[in-house]
């Protein structure tokens, strides 16, 4: 049988029950499993037998779930963390330490941008951040020899800048190290990074994947075609003996497969926790049961609301690769040809108190920390998730003061253009 499409991987993926099995993932809601020797524990520990026995570390319902996420992306192996800020600090901490360094976007999410330019950054390790479209000249003089990973994500949060994947994958690759691409909001429906180049994806699956606001939670996601083994002296926690699993050494062991994930799983996870609950797992499973169905029409309101807005006199301004003549919609048609997202950016004349006002008189979309989502919801990122970023910071970002973030969710098309309108008009 041919490879199964997007569509019934979203629906059948990570899980098949056997004869007399439940038909939908088991919630194995149990922190511990049970053995009948001591020995048999005591391999799992040395990492020389699979299975479970601490639902920190591994749990059967979460390994479903990321399997089908793995599938979904074309990736070998994956893993749940507790939410996508958790995903993308493991995903760059599982490789970089303290005296590191990483290339990022200087276009990505505002909380993102926190966790790089502070927090990891009092762990030790620093980040130049260069923009989406600088020249070769300029990304390639961001590297170091203590580069360990360049970052970015497909579509930014918020300012929807739409990523060349394949030029920085060929940067990264020049430069002996990985690319890691955040694909939240693009969802592998629309894009597969590994297809272009990535090494690792990450999402934060509280958005599109659950779609229904319902569960917060991440994922890792490993092509499993990074040769770690050609750079050794790169990535020592990968190819070199770890002494708290007594000298394995995961690339050795796991192969370039399942190296990364394991090492993730195994050291950071353990020593972390950062774990996504089975319950949440589950409720992500049914998110992706639907995902390649909502995904297409939460891209088509957002091409409707997108040209409706950049027809009104009263918008500034309006940023959707969607639309003909947007800078990004040659990458969009590119990477991103069967739509890109549901979220549209725009400003409203008047600047940022003109901006306000309008999220204000609102009926159907709600004034929400939140995106992408069955409904519909706004945000003003300024004053919200980038208030922390200086002035300089946010036109780097490409997060203006009067920038609105508008995230269509599945309501009727027409309906949302009909309250965005009494919105400007009121």
């Amino acid at each position: 049988m041919a490879e199964q499409t997007i569509g019934t991987k979203c629906v059948q993926g990570g899980y098949t029950p056997g004869n007399g099995e439940p038909r939908q993932i088991p919630i194995i809601q149990s922190t511990t499993f049970k053995y009948e020797s001591s020995a048999e524990m005591g391999k799992l520990f040395d990492l020389e037998a699979s299975g479970y026995f601490y639902t920190r570390l591994q749990n059967p319902t979460n390994d479903a779930v990321a399997a089908k996420i793995a599938a979904l992306e074309g990736g070998t192996a994956a893993m749940l963390t507790s939410s996508g800020q958790a995903a993308n600090f493991y995903a760059v901490f599982n490789i970089a330490s303290a005296g590191d360094h990483v290339v990022s976007s200087s276009s990505i999410y505002g909380g993102s941008f926190n966790l790089f330019s502070v927090t990891m950054k009092r762990m030790g390790i620093e980040f130049t951040f260069v923009s989406p479209e600088c020249t070769d000249e300029e990304l390639n003089a961001a590297f170091r020899p203590n580069t360990k990973a360049v970052f970015g994500e497909t579509i930014a949060n918020p300012a929807l800048t739409v990523l060349d994947i394949q030029r920085f994958a060929k940067a990264a690759h020049a430069h002996g190290v990985p690319l890691i691409i955040d694909n939240t909001f693009a969802t592998p429906i629309n894009c597969r990074p590994f297809e272009w180049g990535a090494d690792i994806v990450t999402h934060s699956t509280t958005k599109y994947m659950d779609g229904h606001g319902a569960g917060v939670g991440g994922c890792i996601v490993d092509s499993g075609k990074f040769d770690w083994t050609r750079y050794p002296e790169k990535f020592p926690g990968l190819c070199t003996p770890d002494d708290s699993y007594h000298g394995v050494t995961y690339t050795e062991r796991f192969g370039l497969e399942g190296a990364y994930i394991t090492k993730a799983t195994a050291q950071l996870m353990r020593d972390f926790g950062s774990i996504q609950s089975p319950q949440n797992a589950f409720i992500l499973n049914l998110g992706l049961e639907s995902l390649h169905v909502r995904v297409k029409r939460h891209c088509e309101n957002a091409q409707a609301v997108a040209e409706y807005l950049k027809s009104n006199p009263k918008v500034e301004w309006v940023q959707y690769c969607g639309l003909e003549g947007d800078k990004y919609y040659e990458l969009g048609q590119k990477y991103l040809p069967n739509g890109s997202c549901g979220v549209v950016s725009f400003g409203v004349k008047g600047g940022r108190e003109a901006a306000e006002r309008f999220m204000g008189r609102l009926k159907i979309a709600a004034i929400e920390t939140h995106v992408a989502d069955a409904r519909t919801c706004c945000l003003h990122p300024a004053s919200s998730t980038h208030r922390q970023m200086t002035d300089a910071e946010l036109k780097a970002a490409g997060v203006s003061p009067d920038l609105v973030r508008y995230s269509c969710g599945l309501e009727d098309a027409a309906d949302l253009i009909a309250d965005i309108e009494q919105a400007l008009n009121d």
